[in-house]
Formats: structure tokens, sequence, C-alpha cells
């Protein structure tokens, strides 16, 4: 890997924003992580399957995936600090629904608002970074936002587990509702404006749709999008999967799943951090290339361990840590090459990417959840289509091509 990047040393980080940032982006970990180990309890409690259960996650994902389309473009027109503030509300007031829920129909439909509530703190702070710095920087500072928010799939089991022990599972929903109304009045307090003036110029002059189409024509911005959403495809495949996985065909209990859970959110993390100090001396594009081929390798090696079962689940579980890992070394490398093709549309490019990305990671997780045979087998080959499409989208698409 050649060096190619300014040897100048990168300016200091603003860790107050960065913070904040990093908070808002934690509502999705947050929402879904710290209620996994709760499902068996709401189905027990509304006298449902464990099917019915898991689809208050395809629930979320949906409402994900559809909200971030709205608060883009809204971001760009109106400003950052409004949709946040207005997602967040919603946040908390679905937050609060889910934990009195009377039925599986009502915590279906909250759980969809929560989510359409909950995208717009992600799909904003993207936003907002790429307002404030350049290509290289906001690569930056997205790897040190996913440190923040790595800590969510780490302490969110933990707290989650704890809570539904001691209080049952309504709780840990009113513990989400009390983390909305926090991040909310951090942000009413504590965030700035920083949409420009032609960022607002361009979005009152073009209708939401057509901004949207004219982004789809941008080659790269497809190739970045694709490659974001099918690296984030295998997260949201292991997240949905792994608990019938590690608890159901390898029997272990709830508390080690937690553990192996933490463990593989702290490799995403740790991978995000080496990303950043591999930005001091290379070009994002050059990571990510190479970051890509690796996984890649990974998901060739966990597909064929887990398809032969040499090993069981000592090379399955070491592998999926490993190619999960290469999650923190490209998600923001493909997002802020995404936002630096058209910034003066950073609200929009964030919400395609983020809309995609969720869209693309509920087909996946419902794919390795209907293909589940009791084995990582068809988990393993999900990831590795996904991870191969991925590869292909940055060599053809996204890095641009010496002429």
């Amino acid at each position: 890997m050649t060096s190619t990047a300014p040897a100048s040393s990168p300016p200091a980080t603003p860790w107050r924003l960065v913070l904040l940032l990093g908070a808002l982006t934690a509502f999705a970990p947050m929402s879904i992580d710290m209620y996994l180990s709760s499902l068996p309890a709401i189905g027990r409690s509304l006298h449902v399957g464990a099917e019915q259960t898991q689809l208050t996650l395809a629930a979320f994902f949906a409402g994900m995936a559809l909200g971030q389309f709205a608060y883009g473009p809204a971001s760009d027109r109106l400003g950052r600090r409004a949709p946040i503030l207005l997602g967040v509300g919603i946040y908390t007031v679905a937050s609060l629904t889910c934990a009195l829920a009377p039925n599986i129909e009502v915590l279906l439909a909250a759980r969809f608002v929560q989510a359409l509530g909950g995208c717009a703190g992600a799909v904003v702070a993207r936003a907002v970074v790429r307002d404030r710095f350049d290509h290289a920087e906001t690569a930056r500072v997205l790897s040190l936002m996913t440190l923040i928010m790595g800590l969510a799939p780490v302490l969110a089991p933990q707290l989650g587990g704890a809570i539904d022990a001691v209080a049952g599972w309504r709780w840990v929903f009113g513990v989400m509702a009390v983390f909305g109304l926090a991040i909310g009045l951090w942000v009413a307090l504590g965030l700035k404006e920083s949409r420009s003036e032609e960022t607002a110029a361009q979005a009152r002059a073009e209708n939401p749709l057509r901004a949207f189409a004219l982004l789809l024509r941008e080659k790269r911005l497809l190739g970045y999008g694709l490659a974001g959403a099918l690296n984030g495809s295998v997260l949201f495949t292991y997240i949905s999967t792994s608990p019938d996985l590690v608890m159901g065909t390898y029997g272990h209990s709830s508390l080690v799943f937690n553990i192996i859970f933490a463990l593989n959110a702290v490799g995403i993390i740790g991978a995000s951090q080496v990303n950043r100090f591999l930005l001091r001396r290379f070009k994002p594009d050059q990571v990510l290339m190479r970051a890509s081929a690796a996984s890649v390798i990974l998901a060739l090696a966990l597909t064929f361990f887990a398809w032969t079962g040499l090993g069981g689940e000592w090379t399955v579980l070491p592998l999926l840590f490993l190619a999960l890992s290469t999650y923190g070394l490209m998600s923001g490398n493909t997002m802020a090459g995404a936002l630096s093709v058209d910034p003066r549309r950073a609200g929009s490019i964030s919400a395609l990417m983020g809309g995609v990305s969720f869209a693309a990671g509920a087909v996946a997780s419902w794919a390795g959840g209907m293909l589940h045979d009791g084995t990582p087998r068809p988990a393993a080959a999900v990831m590795f289509a996904c991870l191969v499409g991925s590869a292909l989208a940055i060599f053809l698409l996204a890095v641009p091509r010496k002429a």
C-alpha cells in the first residue's frame, strides 16, 4: 500500500462534538442490542412464538430504512438541529409505547415508529460531519464516532440482560426512552447549526425526489453506497442469526451469548481505530480496497469451515470475529467517500447511504433466517455473497481509476 496522503498532522479532534454525534448514531445499536436477550421473555409475556417476536427486529429495520429518506433532505432544507429534535421526540414517545404494549401488534407498530424517530440521529450526524470536515478528516471523525457508537453493542446487551432479570423486559424499553430524552436535551443545549447557506439554497431550489434522482446517476456514489450497504448487511445478518446460532446450535447460555456479542463489537471498534491511524498515512480509498479484499478472503474461509464443519464453533466463531471486524475498517471510508461526491447534498447522501444499508441488511438478515437449518452454513454463505458484492462495487464503481 503506497502512502499518498498529506504528511501534515491531522487537526485537533473536537471531542465534545464527536461524543455527541457518536451518541446520536448509537440509537440503532442501543435499540437492537439491548433487547435481544429479552426476546424469549417478550414471547412468553405476550403469548406469541419466536417467529413473531423476531418480527419486532424486522419492523425496526424497516423503520430505519424508510425514515432516513425523510430526514436527510429535511436537514438540507431546514437545518440539522430541528430534524434531530423531532426524531428524538418521536423515538422517546415510541419507546414508552413499547414499554406499555399490551400485545404483539402494538409492539410491532411501536418498534416501527421507534425506528422512524431514532434514524434521525444517525442520518443527520453524518451530514454534520461533512459540513465541518474534508474527505480524509471525515473518514477519521467517522471512525471515532464508530468507537463511541460501538460501546452500545458492548454495554447494551449486558445492561438489557440485567434490567430484564431485575425488572422485566418492559423496563428495557423504559431505559431506551430515558436515553432518548437525555440525548434530546444534549442536542438542544450543545449542538450548533452547521448547514451551510449553499446547502440550504441548493435544497430549496430542487424537489427532494429530484435530488435523489440526480444522486443516483453518480457512478461513484452508487459504488460507495452498494459497498457500504452490502458490507453492513454482514453485520445485520450476524445480529439476526447469532442468538439462535450461539444459544441454540452451540448450546451456550444467554450470558455467554452476551459476552461473545460484546467481543465481536470490540473487534469492530478496534478495527475502526486502526482505520483512524491508517488514515494518517493512506487515503481512505486505499484503505478501503485492501480491507475489502481481506474481508472476502476471511468470508471465504468462514464459509469453508461452516460448510465442512471442521473445528466446529472453534473455527467458526473466531473467523466470524475477524470477518465482522472488517466492518470497522470499511464503514467510515465508504461513508466518507459517498459524502465527498456532492457535499452540497450531504443530508440526502447520508439518507441514501443509511436507507439502502438498512434495506439491504433487512433482506440479508431475512435470507439468513429463512435459510437457517440449525448450522452456521446459511449465514456464512449470505455473508460471503454480500462481501463479494461489496468488493465488486468498490473496485468497479467507487474508486476512481487513472486514465
